[in-house]
């Protein structure tokens, strides 16, 4: 259930997303927003491009923003290893100003990527849009990645956040799965997890069981993992490797 980069699993819509925010970081174009609904993976696809950007690339990761905006600051200063006691807001900026010119020198980008961005009052989102203006005369200096629920933009669309809304340079918006790619994603998790016991007997879900999955989770990767956990368990306790559509939705009614 931990969003675990290992498990990221390259559906055609996360690896659009991933994709997009590759693209967003390497031609440094500022801000970008990624959105999803509740458990498609939003988290997960995060650490996943963290875990993957190379050394030239500094990174922070706020995963929970709701804070004042000079705590905002604070975090994003103390994920990148900024140290220092900085006592107002324009001590925290100045800070950051002279890291990303001394990283732009040494050949680094730098990358804030802030989840759950649809809790962010407008003020905290404004202050973001002040921080993407850092940049010299060909590129951003800072690269921020606004990652959220839907109401993310509905937020971007309020009229005090107009000017933050025009400077997004790169949007996403993850769809759960389709119900052909749902086999494999099952494929791809057991495999995953099974590691170095690769030789055990697999655990099989049959069509009509994927078919319930389907049917119940619509696709969201976060409900098929907490049923099909149930359903393992439920399998492991009758002893079969079988899993068929009498335990999905026997386990689908003890976890909604």
């Amino acid at each position: 259930m931990t969003s675990d980069p290992e498990y990221f699993f390259s559906s055609s819509r996360h690896m659009d997303a991933f994709s997009h925010l590759v693209y967003g970081v390497h031609q440094r174009k500022g801000i970008m927003v990624v959105t999803g609904e509740i458990g498609t993976g939003k988290t997960t696809l995060c650490r996943t491009l963290l875990s993957r950007m190379d050394n030239n690339v500094r990174t922070a990761l706020i995963l929970n923003p709701s804070f004042s905006e000079i705590q905002l600051l604070q975090l994003i200063l103390k994920d990148l290893g900024i140290r220092g006691e900085h006592k107002n807001k324009l001590a925290l900026i100045d800070a950051l100003n002279a890291f990303l010119i001394e990283e732009n020198e040494l050949g680094r980008n730098v990358v804030i990527i802030i989840d759950e961005a649809q809790n962010l009052k407008p003020s905290q989102l404004e202050q973001i849009r002040l921080l993407s203006n850092i940049e010299t005369e060909k590129y951003k200096l800072l690269q921020i990645i606004l990652v959220g629920q839907p109401e993310l933009l509905d937020k971007l669309k309020l009229p005090s956040l107009r000017q933050l809304n025009q400077r997004v340079a790169v949007r996403y918006h993850i769809l759960p799965l389709e119900k052909e790619e749902l086999r494999h994603y099952l494929s791809f998790r057991l495999t995953v997890a099974r590691g170095e016991n690769s030789g055990t007997q697999p655990v099989q879900f049959t069509d009509k069981a994927i078919d319930a999955i389907h049917l119940i989770t619509k696709g969201t990767p976060r409900v098929i993992n907490m049923l099909c956990d149930r359903a393992l368990l439920a399998g492991f306790v009758q002893e079969t490797f079988s899993i068929d559509e009498k335990i999905i939705y026997k386990c689908a009614r003890e976890v909604t």
